[in-house]
């Protein structure tokens, strides 16, 4: 039975009594695809597309890293995969006389908004501090000009940032190129969502990745979703969702917010729920979990298992947990089970902000399954004890074996869509997590070995102007990262900026000294090299890898791949010593697949052959054989040291006048790219400054909904004033004591030192602040 709670909205003085939330999918979907054509305009070239997205012969997409399925739907894409697309095919264009129009002074004034919406980059650009313009400047000098500065700085100073859209190829080439030069300054965009999970997954069941795949969907019994809002972050596994549902899976979510996509969804795809009201119910009991309260929650779960096993045994019944896997394949569950039992529901409720009647419902809904599978995203990465959050998810599915077995597993749902693949072909600050050996062996060169700069360290760089320079493959890094206003101040002081994108964004406006703009072609074009159009390759959430191929033409004939362009600065850089064939590679992308399986053969033997492969091929997973590539070679079972997932915080604000600030996404973004000021699942027009507050929250303060309010974060370790003004207050069901606003505009309540302390993900779910009228 589902949680009785008020659907979004509620609470607000305009808000109608039966107002409830409006349902993932439907016809709200093809309006709003509709509308993102109307926009875009992107042409008769976007039919071709939708209908090969996320097809074997076609490409994937560029949003999410959510599976792509041997046999896909007529139409795989979702209404987020559809506004990538459009966006990346839009008619408009930002080339050589868009530049000559406006200065980088007055685009500054922009919103990020408007930034990407001008279109296309269509020529390579290199910043003229004298016009305060960028300038059309040829291929050949822009790699001359990068190479000649790179040469004249020190490794250590410079960063190579991929923001987790690349391919595998080109990620390869990458980080290659980082370590030829000299430097495991690498840090990518899973430093700043899913490194919680490379930490926690690695050190409780030996894998650094979930050990999910599609098909544990179809087997499952049940399925338990934590911070992650499938509606907006991954729209195409409402699809296996709505199939399990339909089987009487029930779906059990703790999430602060009730997400539109978590409630029910109505498929587009459906003729049945096209033409009538019709729609799915997804969650089957929803618990708005405090922010910060998961460990709690999870704690309460934990011990409703362990003590209805302690009961069974004194009564002489069937176990409850799985006694034999936990005996033959775990470490450390005396020590779990003595810290659940010692739990006081107390404490369980009032970190969690949840009932014990609603976590004992839960937990009898996990109990009484075979084959659970734990879904989870952001709103378990990002505190201060991320890892920790992870852990306990795992601690929790271990108890009742339900890692390493068919319909049952964790499942991590990454956002980028081959952030995951970056990881896995070498992009990473951790030499020890890097094949150096294999790589000094196949290209004849001694890598770096100290550790790199993750992105909290690029960014400390940044302010104490350790970093000199930084090569953006693709992303917003600005607008991403923590700090944002602090280290937007201190970007121009940088040497040399170079990025590499398809459009423009606030960290090209924000440029260093020496400043270069990239253009390169989008996924979805063709990208004809001198061997013919060429294939490349990316990897899911599930591990699996799928080959993607363009199938519109270019933009504009002057654009360059990704690969090609990483492939021309690393030869403008590095000396010629023909151990690394730069220009072979770019003519033929197969050559960069056999490479890859050199270097990482127990993953990519045989890379070429196995792409063809319908539905990709996965990369081996030891935690789903129940292999555990731990130091004991056991999953290991973590006992809490609190139930805080953010202890420096005031605990526990309630009564008080700090707020807990969690920062969500809206259904018309993806990540830093905003597609329309709107956010229909949460009935909000034209406005992305604002508060999400509860009723009894405004009521206290003083405040009222529609209010203009400034928000101040709450820090004390340091003497730093965050604060961010003109801010709308919009009343909404959502746990007391908490406030939601949107990515990125107010990253910069986020202290940069405010991040998970093992996995230094930013913790954008759980920030202190103060909420004052004006």
């Amino acid at each position: 039975m589902t949680d009785n709670l008020p659907a979004p909205g509620h609470g607000a003085a305009d808000a109608a009594a039966d107002s409830g939330p409006p349902s993932a999918g439907g016809w709200g979907s093809i309006k709003a695809v509709a509308g993102s054509l109307l926009r875009d305009r992107p042409g008769i070239a976007v039919v071709k597309a939708l209908a090969l997205q996320n097809k074997h012969e076609g490409f994937t997409c560029s949003s999410c890293a959510w599976a792509k399925p041997a046999h896909p739907h007529a139409a795989e894409f979702c209404e987020a995969g559809a506004k990538a697309t459009t966006w990346e095919l839009t008619g408009k264009r930002a080339g050589a006389d868009f530049f000559e129009r406006h200065t980088l002074a007055d685009l500054a004034g922009w919103s990020d908004h408007a930034l990407e919406a001008a279109g296309r980059l269509t020529v390579p650009l290199r910043y003229d501090a004298c016009l305060d313009r960028y300038r059309e400047i040829s291929w050949e000098e822009a790699f001359d000009g990068i190479g000649r500065e790179l040469r004249a700085l020190e490794p250590d100073s410079v960063v190579f940032y991929a923001s987790g859209r690349a391919s595998l190829e080109t990620s390869y080439l990458w980080q290659l190129f980082a370590r030829l030069y000299g430097t495991n300054n690498l840090p990518d965009s899973s430093n700043m969502c899913h490194e919680s999970t490379s930490v926690g997954l690695k050190k409780s069941i030996g894998s650094p990745v979930g050990t999910v795949d599609l098909d544990d969907f179809e087997h499952c019994d049940a399925i338990f979703f934590f911070g992650q809002n499938v509606g907006v972050s991954s729209p195409r596994m409402l699809h296996p969702l709505q199939e399990a549902r339909q089987r009487g899976v029930p779906i059990v979510t703790f999430n602060p917010l009730r997400e539109s996509g978590l409630v029910a969804f109505s498929n587009p795809q459906s003729p049945v729920e096209m033409l009538t009201p019709g729609s799915t119910d997804i969650s089957t009991q929803y618990l708005q979990v405090r922010p910060g309260g998961d460990v709690a929650a999870l704690t309460g779960l934990c011990k409703c298992v362990i003590e209805a096993d302690d009961a069974a045994q004194a009564a002489g019944g069937a176990r409850v947990i799985d006694a034999q896997f936990v005996a033959e394949h775990t470490q450390g569950y005396d020590a779990l089970a003595q810290a659940m039992r010692a739990a006081s529901w107390d404490d369980i409720e009032r970190e969690s902000g949840l009932s014990r009647a609603s976590l004992e419902q839960a937990a009898q809904t996990y109990m009484g399954a075979q084959r659970v599978i734990g879904v989870y995203g952001m709103g378990l990465t990002q505190h201060r004890e991320g890892v920790l959050n992870v852990q306990m998810l795992a601690n929790w599915l271990l108890l009742r074996g339900n890692v390493g077995k068919p319909g049952a597993g964790l499942c991590p749902v990454r956002g980028h869509s081959n952030v995951q693949g970056q990881r896995t072909v070498g992009i990473t600050e951790k030499p020890e997590l890097a094949p150096l050996d294999q790589l000094a062996r196949q290209f004849q060169f001694e890598p770096p070995r100290h550790k790199g700069l993750d992105t909290v360290g690029a960014c400390q760089g940044v302010l104490d102007g350790s970093v000199r320079a930084f090569l953006g493959l693709g992303g917003n890094f600005v607008r991403a990262v923590p700090e944002t206003a602090l280290v937007e101040a201190a970007w121009q002081r940088l040497r040399l900026t170079v990025q590499i994108a398809t459009k423009l964004n606030r960290s090209h406006v924000t440029r260093g000294e020496v400043a270069y703009l990239l253009p390169c072609l989008g996924r979805v074009e063709i990208d004809r090299q001198a061997t013919g159009e060429q294939t490349v390759s990316t990897e899911d959430s599930t591990g699996v890898m799928h080959p993607s191929r363009g199938v519109a033409e270019p933009a504009a004939p002057t654009l360059r791949s990704e690969l090609a362009i990483v492939a021309g600065i690393a030869q403008a850089t590095l000396p010629p010593d023909g151990t690394v064939p730069w220009q072979a590679w770019t003519a033929d992308y197969a050559r960069v697949r056999r490479a890859i399986a050199e270097t990482f053969p127990h993953i990519f033997h045989d890379f070429n052959e196995r792409l063809a492969t319908p539905g990709g091929f996965a990369r081996p997973n030891a935690a789903r054989e129940r292999v555990w590539e731990t130091e004991s070679g056991k999953a290991v079972f973590t006992a809490p040291h609190g139930m805080n997932a953010d202890p420096d915080e005031v605990p526990t604000p309630v009564q008080g006048e700090v707020l807990r600030l969690f920062t969500i996404r809206s259904d018309d973004q993806f990540n830093t790219t905003i597609y329309s000021l709107d956010d229909r699942f949460r009935r909000i027009e034209g406005n992305r400054r604002v508060l999400l507050m509860n009723a009894h929250d405004i009521d206290r303060l003083g405040l009222q909904a529609g209010a203009l309010v400034t928000a101040r974060t709450e820090w004390h370790q340091d003497d730093v004033r965050r604060e961010v003004a003109g801010l709308t207050v919009v009343a909404y069901d959502l746990p007391q004591g908490s406030v939601a606003g949107y990515y990125p505009e107010l990253n910069s309540l986020m202290p940069l030192n405010h991040h998970a302390k093992e996995s230094h993900v930013p913790a954008a779910k759980s920030i202190p602040i103060r909420v004052t009228a004006g």
